[in-house]
C-alpha cells in the first residue's frame, strides 16, 4: 500500500466528505493507497496545510487558489500547483450579522474584519468595499483561525469570510440572521477554493499514485452526491463539537449541488482562472506573470 497524506483547511464539513467516503467505503485501499486526513487542529493551524505540503510534511493540502499563486510568487517561490477543484463554483461570502444594518461592502466601513491573514485577502475586502462605493478602510485583526467564528457570534469582529454551506448553514441552525457579500457580486472574479494543492515535482514524480487518488477521492465525492444520507452518517464522527448545531443532511445537499458530475468533477476553468489572474495584476496585488498552465497540473 502506498501511504499518503492530505492536509485539510479546517475541521472536517462537508467541504470534506469526498475523502471521508472514499476512505471509508474503500476507494483508495482499491488503488493500493492508504490516505491519512490531518486536520488544523492536530496542531491549531500552526503550520498552515498548503506549508505543510512546502515542508513535504504531507502529499496533498486543501486551499484557495491564490495560495498556489502565493507560493509560486514569493521570494523563494514553492513549485505548488493545483490538481483539482473540489466545487465548480465559489460558494464562499464576506458574512456579517444582519444587525449591522450592512446593505452591502460599502457598510463595512469603519468596522472590524477577522481575517485569516492570507496574502490577498486583506486587499480583496478592502476592494470589494471600494467596488460598493466605499473607502475600503475596514479595522483588520487576525484571532486565531479556528476561532474566527466565534468573533463574529460575540461581537469582536463584525465581518469575516465563510462558507455558505458550512459557517452560513450553521447560522441559519442557530438563528443567527447574516448579510452574505460575494465576491462576484461585486467585481471580484473569485476563481477556486478549496483546490487539491501538491508539489508539481512530487506530482511528477508519483504520477501514477497521485492519478489513482484524484480517481478515487472523485469517486468518493460523486458517491456522497448521490447518497446524501450516508455521506451524513460517514461525516459525522468526525465534525467537531463546535459545529454540533449544524444540520448535516442540509449542509451535505447544498455542498453536492456544487461537486460537478462525472466529467466535471476537479476540473479548474481556463477562462475563469486567467479572469483571477488579471484582476490581481489589473489591482496591482500581483506583478509577476502566471499562466494557467503554471498553476494547474491536469492528470
Amino acid at each position: 500500500m502506498k501511504k499518503l497524506k492530505i492536509a485539510l483547511d479546517w475541521t472536517a464539513n462537508t467541504n470534506h466528505t469526498g475523502f471521508y467516503i472514499a476512505q471509508q467505503k474503500g476507494f483508495y485501499e482499491e488503488m493500493g493507497l492508504d490516505l491519512e486526513i490531518l486536520t488544523p487542529s492536530v496542531d491549531n493551524y500552526a503550520t498552515t496545510p498548503a506549508k505543510k505540503v512546502e515542508l513535504g510534511e504531507v502529499d496533498f493540502a486543501l486551499c484557495p487558489l491564490e495560495s498556489v499563486i502565493s507560493y509560486r510568487t514569493k521570494k523563494k517561490p514553492f513549485d505548488a500547483v493545483a490538481l483539482a477543484a473540489l466545487f465548480q463554483e465559489d460558494i464562499s461570502a464576506i458574512a456579517t450579522l444582519a444587525d449591522k444594518n450592512s446593505q452591502g461592502p460599502k457598510d463595512l466601513d469603519g468596522l472590524i474584519y477577522a481575517s485569516y491573514k492570507a496574502r490577498y485577502e486583506d486587499e480583496m475586502v478592502r476592494q470589494m468595499i471600494k467596488n460598493d462605493g466605499g473607502k475600503g478602510n475596514i479595522e483588520i485583526v487576525y484571532p486565531e483561525k479556528l476561532g474566527i467564528w466565534e468573533t463574529i457570534l460575540k461581537g469582536k469582529a463584525d465581518a469575516t469570510w465563510i462558507f455558505e454551506n458550512w459557517e452560513g448553514v450553521r447560522a441559519k441552525n442557530e438563528g443567527v440572521a447574516l448579510k452574505l457579500f460575494r465576491m462576484k457580486d461585486f467585481g471580484i472574479p473569485y476563481s477556486y477554493s478549496p483546490i487539491i494543492m501538491a508539489s508539481k515535482k512530487a506530482t511528477e514524480n508519483n504520477l501514477e499514485e497521485y492519478s489513482k487518488f484524484l480517481k478515487a477521492t472523485k469517486k468518493g465525492y460523486l458517491y456522497a452526491k448521490d447518497h446524501p444520507e450516508e455521506a451524513v452518517k460517514v461525516i459525522s464522527p468526525y465534525v467537531a463539537q463546535q459545529d454540533a448545531n449544524i444540520d448535516l443532511l442540509e449542509s451535505q445537499e447544498y455542498t453536492s449541488s456544487f461537486y460537478g458530475d462525472e466529467k466535471t468533477w476537479g476540473i479548474l476553468e481556463k477562462g475563469k482562472v486567467n479572469s483571477f489572474l488579471d484582476w490581481l495584476k489589473s489591482k496591482g496585488l500581483e506583478n509577476k506573470e502566471l499562466t494557467f498552465e503554471d498553476l494547474v497540473h491536469t492528470l
